[in-house]
């Protein structure tokens, strides 16, 4: 495993990943939590909103996002070597489509999966500066609006704080994944314990607990109600709620794969799909129509004097929590998907910035641009705006994992992963592919309007939309500093095959490396080629 600072040149590392196995599904399962933990800044904002009718939506998502899990963990084991997570896999799963096909389809999931992750951590280090300061009682300061109408405004108190927040937190990740998940560990079970208690609590007081408030799954209120409603708030909810995936990205960098990957993603969905369920069920249950704040802090704080009363102290039992919580959240946001971005520069699609290493074998050149990004998303100000932009790139990412999961079963039969679900899942997998698709365009369009206010437009959608668009000139880019710097076009590279879970060699122990110049009909079906690619140029 080489430690080198050196840019990784290409793809083809088919067997060992390029970054180090150093940790185990707990690792793994830890740093997905930030997933999970998205529930404290959805559950009380959409039941402020929706009332009991976002008890059936969230719990929709939730099983969706168990889907996602479960098939990303197949995959996961299939292709150990690819890091980063849902998006990797598209490049493999969409080969039947032809070479150029999956390339661009991987490249586009692995940019769109970092517009969907990389804002988790600015929005959530905006609520923790608040929290930190209405807690410690740190001055505010006058406010600030530095985006003027595309943000909200903020104190300067809160703005210093996230600004800090985001730097700090950036420490662990850069040195190296075994000290990210051991710091992500210890905010795991800082705010995971105390949340998950915290609901389970209602079942020793059952007369804070009424059905009658859940009954029905009415709306908050009836006037706002309708099929254009339920879908832009379906969309927002998809963002949060799928990220329970997050886990994968660290699959590649567990010390056995093959196991970890079904551990770590199988417990991760169940896990958010208990959490998310029993949030909204209980915040209803026992708030009712008294639930008047979005905000987290308050709503869980309202939450809490319904069960312990009135006092001084609770507000600290929640909000230490959260904010530790949110802080998990935000270091994932960095390290996650700055694998998922240097992984897309291994396979050549964006620019070889992104698959830099550092000594502590981290894509640190990946990790610093979320880091630069996130500070400035962090002037947005406020969460809601940011979630809407966000999600038109995270949803592109999740249907491509979706429907390249089919691909693989339907197309690939081949490819045997050591975890393997049954055959009738593709179907599933392809339903809700096609499903998020219809809530992206139906529900997304109409989200600014009706999720964060009315006259909003379409801004903060085709906001989105731009900055997936720069997907096209980075990928120039990187084709013509690749032509400068005289680097073979990809159809020229060995090929190697027999990575673990991947083609039948029969009696082939160790991986084999194939030069497309010299490659026989045996080779060329082993490679999964019908044609020998020795004259074959990079067509993108």
């Amino acid at each position: 495993m080489t430690t080198e600072t050196s840019v990784t040149p290409g793809p083809p590392g088919e067997v060992a990943t390029s970054l180090e196995r150093s940790i185990n599904w707990r690792g793994a399962f830890v740093m997905g939590l930030a997933g999970v933990i998205l529930v404290t800044g959805i559950a009380p904002f959409a039941v402020q909103a929706m009332g009991a009718a976002a008890i059936p939506c969230l719990i929709g998502i939730q099983v969706i996002a168990l889907v996602v899990c479960l098939c990303m963990g197949e995959l996961a084991a299939l292709w150990p070597h690819r890091t980063g997570g849902t998006p990797s896999y598209a490049y493999e799963a969409f080969r039947p489509l032809g070479e150029s096909t999956a390339r661009h389809v991987g490249g586009v999931a692995g940019w769109s999966y970092w517009l969907g992750w990389f804002p988790v951590a600015p929005i959530n280090m905006i609520l923790a500066a608040s929290y930190i300061a209405v807690l410690f009682h740190v001055p505010l300061g006058r406010t600030v609006d530095p985006l003027g109408g595309l943000g909200s405004p903020e104190g300067i108190g809160v703005l210093i704080i996230t600004l800090v927040g985001l730097v700090g937190l950036f420490i662990p990740c850069y040195l190296g994944v075994r000290l990210g998940t051991g710091f992500a560990t210890v905010l795991g079970i800082v705010s995971m314990v105390p949340i998950t208690l915290l609901i389970i609590l209602p079942v020793f007081k059952p007369s804070s607990f009424h059905w009658s408030n859940v009954s029905g799954f009415h709306f908050s209120d009836p006037k706002t109600a309708g099929f254009a409603f339920v879908m832009s708030w379906l969309f927002v909810m998809s963002w949060n709620g799928i990220g329970v995936e997050g886990a994968a990205c660290y699959v590649a960098e567990c010390r056995n794969p093959h196991r970890d990957a079904k551990i770590a993603m199988t417990a991760e969905g169940l896990y958010g799909l208990f959490i998310y369920a029993a949030t909204a069920i209980v915040f209803v249950a026992v708030l009712g129509a008294s639930l008047k704040s979005s905000d987290p802090l308050t709503a869980y704080t309202d939450f809490a004097d319904h069960i312990f009363g009135n006092a001084g102290w609770v507000k600290y039992l929640i909000g230490i929590p959260l904010i530790g919580a949110l802080m998990l959240s935000v270091l994932n946001a960095i390290m996650g998907v700055g694998r998922s971005l240097f992984q897309a520069s291994e396979d050549r699609m964006i620019p070889k910035f992104f698959s830099h290493k550092n000594k502590h074998n981290s894509p640190d050149h990946a990790m610093f641009f979320n880091l630069a990004c996130a500070l400035v998303v962090g002037l947005f100000g406020s969460p809601v705006r940011i979630y809407i932009f966000s999600n038109v790139g995270y949803l592109i990412a999740i249907v491509a994992a979706l429907v390249g999961y089919f691909l693989v079963r339907q197309f690939q039969k081949d490819k045997v992963s050591p975890f393997r679900l049954p055959g009738y899942v593709r179907w599933i997998a392809l339903a809700m592919g096609l499903f998020l698709t219809f809530v992206y365009f139906v529900g997304g369009w109409g989200s600014p309007d009706l999720v964060v206010g009315p006259g909003q437009g379409h801004t903060l959608f085709l906001l989105g939309f731009a900055v997936v668009a720069v997907y096209v000139p980075l990928h120039l880019w990187r084709r013509m500093t690749d032509r400068r710097d005289g680097v073979e076009p990809l159809g020229r590279l060995p090929i190697v095959v027999g990575s673990p879970g991947g083609i039948d060699l029969g009696e082939m122990k160790e991986p084999h490396v194939l030069d497309p110049s010299h490659m026989d009909a045996v080779d060329m079906e082993a490679a999964g080629i019908s044609t020998a690619p020795s004259n074959a140029s990079d067509d993108g």
